[in-house]
């Protein structure tokens, strides 16, 4: 089973997983990064490019989840070494270092809180996000152009684009390509025909979204979507999403979801159960 909760870091989310579903479902990109915790490891989940199934043996999982951008400025390591990876902190960090913190969550009564405090103490050494990065995601997550967002920004398109190979680990134009997959996701999901869930997301028509969410992701939406046609859906599993980062999905049972007002929907099916 999966459940997830906000976290107390602004922009992160807690979730844990138990190994109950041997099922092992991919996770789709979404400009996120995670630290996680396994068995006695400490990893770095790196911002996906194309969907990561999860390999190995159903086991309990604990990991935070970072609003994008946000992790690699926490972590000291550039996002761009980290695409599309799932690396130990000691990797990426004195070995010493990460064995302590690793003992420090594997000696906690909950993996999950105590990777959550680790976060925040990293939060306060840090100084905080980058309020451009947010306004950036909030942007693209709109639909808006990357040449329009970065002057709205104030900032060069080269600049713009040197300065998300840090934070997301790819550029502007693949971070926006991301964030229209997901509104897209959501929007057939929850029952828009494909064809209108295209022309209301950004693409060209029915055709340039199904390509790309066989490139994103490697299926075809009927097969994300559970083979549903779009135009009928009997059971919504989506969860909330508050600026831009999800929140809570209805796949867990017995799980009661608020409604954020003005928040997006998006796809849960394969996101992030198992980074």
């Amino acid at each position: 089973m999966y459940e997830e909760r906000p976290s107390r870091l602004t922009g992160a989310v807690v979730w844990r997983r138990t190994p109950e579903d041997p099922a092992a479902r991919p996770v789709l990109p979404d400009g996120c990064m995670d630290l996680l915790y396994s068995d006695g490891r400490l990893l770095v989940a790196g911002p996906d490019t194309r969907a990561h199934v999860p390999g190995g043996p159903p086991r309990a999982w604990a990991g935070l989840r970072f609003f994008p951008g946000t992790a690699p400025a926490l972590l000291g390591v550039p996002a761009r070494e980290l695409r599309d990876t799932r690396v130990e902190l000691t990797d990426l960090w004195p070995a010493a270092r990460a064995r302590r913190l690793r003992d420090r969550v594997a000696a906690a009564p909950e993996a999950a809180t105590a990777l959550e405090d680790i976060a925040l103490g990293w939060a306060a050494d840090s100084g905080g996000p980058d309020p451009l990065l947010r306004r950036l995601v909030e942007c693209l997550d709109a639909g808006r152009a990357v040449a329009a967002t970065a002057a709205e920004l104030g900032i060069g398109e080269r600049a713009l684009h040197r300065r998300c190979l840090t934070a997301f680990g790819y550029g502007p134009k693949t971070l926006a390509r991301i964030l229209r997959l997901q509104r897209a996701l959501a929007l057939a999901r929850s029952g828009v025909p494909y064809a209108e869930t295209a022309a209301r997301t950004g693409y060209a028509d029915q055709p340039h979204l199904a390509r790309d969410v066989r490139q994103l992701t490697g299926r075809p939406l009927g097969e994300l979507l559970g083979g549903r046609r779009g135009e009928q859906v009997d059971a919504v599993a989506v969860g909330v999403v508050d600026g831009g980062v999800p929140l809570a999905p209805e796949r867990v049972p017995r799980l009661q979801l608020p409604v954020v007002p003005g928040a997006h929907q998006i796809l849960v099916d394969g996101v992030h159960p198992g980074r």
